[in-house]
């Protein structure tokens, strides 16, 4: 019996004399949401003073993301505070089992440290939930087009704090889609669309704010206008509801002109003619057709990864609203607005 306790002390005993590396939890959440990104710090010692970094390698883990490829550092004294980012992804979730080791001249002993159950839970949102659990999401800038005779389409630049942004969709919409995507977790910012009513004068939406550990709402008003939302051009096209009144309005223009020029005789007044003149022709000039091939895809924005909301079944010749780069804006028999490239259109 006292030989056995012997043996069982010089194994303990040879195992913390090979130990080089100590290895625990500085910081762990006691709860997470489902979709939540959060932080995991691990304080590392290190009884080598001759190394050059500890790394970490990662096992066994379930419903867990794991966001950080190397974490972010704070040494204090002899110790190193490591914090990794990762998102609950499941309603069932472990940390993972994390392994460190040194990088050194020599070999040394690794540390393993078992990743515990994590206690996830699941929002109950309402309808205009978008989906996203954040720090912060805000709405740099937006715009509101004409889409068809029934729908307006919106799209807006939005950024974002501690955010998964690919997660973003709505609920009750006609259609949508991520027009772009840059950043990362920590500052990521999109551009996506949305196409709702035409009745709809606020599209209104909510998201998790971790920091006030509550609902937010966003609310964007819907003002149909011409303003530029990016440089990737106007999406309305050429408007010509109004267009006799405004050649009238230039006749007129052109008509007091020359009673001036009668009644006055100074020819300065020609402007009031000539300006007025070119207007109108302007305005009569029939808008251009372009050829449109067979099985084109049709974008909702003029840039390469852009949505495809329709693909044509047929040869087309459809009405040209605009050109931006290589792509062209068309106008659907339906009254939709959609960009096609350059490549995709055929000669008469």
């Amino acid at each position: 019996m006292i030989k056995a306790l012997l043996i069982a002390l010089i194994f303990i005993t040879s195992l913390f004399a090979n130990k080089v590396i100590y290895l625990s939890y500085d910081e762990i959440p006691t709860r997470v949401i489902k979709g939540e990104i959060f932080p995991v710090t691990y304080k590392t010692l290190s009884t080598v003073k001759n190394f050059d970094d500890v790394l970490y390698e990662f096992s066994n883990h379930q419903g867990i993301k794991i966001l950080d490829e190397a974490p972010q550092r704070v040494q204090k004294g002899k110790y190193y505070f490591d914090t990794f980012h990762m998102q609950a992804t499941q309603k069932q979730a472990k940390l993972p089992d994390i392994e460190a080791f040194l990088m050194a001249p020599h070999d040394y002993n690794s540390t393993t440290l078992q990743g515990p159950n994590l206690n996830v839970i699941t929002l109950n949102p309402g309808e205009n939930f978008s989906n996203i659990i954040a720090n912060s999401f805000t709405v740099q800038e937006y715009k509101t087009t004409v889409y068809d005779d029934t729908h307006n389409i919106v799209i807006f630049v939005a950024s974002a704090q501690n955010a998964d942004l690919n997660e973003i969709r709505f609920k009750h919409v006609y259609k949508q889609g991520l027009e772009s995507i840059s950043g990362n977790y920590r500052e990521g910012k999109i551009i996506y669309f949305v196409i709702i009513d035409k009745k709809i004068e606020n599209f209104s939406f909510s998201y998790f704010n971790l920091l006030k550990n509550d609902y937010a709402l966003v609310t964007i008003p819907i003002i149909v206008n011409d303003d530029s939302v990016t440089t990737q051009s106007d999406l309305r096209p050429r408007d010509q509801s109004h267009e006799t009144i405004k050649m009238y309005i230039a006749a007129a223009v052109a008509f007091l002109g020359f009673i001036l020029i009668l009644v006055r005789r100074k020819y300065f007044y020609l402007i009031f003619i000539i300006i007025p003149l070119i207007y109108i022709i302007y305005l009569a000039i029939p808008q251009k057709k372009v050829c449109i091939k067979e099985g084109t895809p049709l974008y909702l924005l003029p840039v390469d990864n852009s949505t495809v909301f329709e693909t044509t079944q047929t040869q087309y010749h459809l009405t040209k609203e605009g050109q931006v780069r290589n792509f062209i804006k068309v106008k659907l028999k339906n009254n939709k607005i959609g960009w096609v490239k350059n490549e995709d259109t055929c000669s008469y």
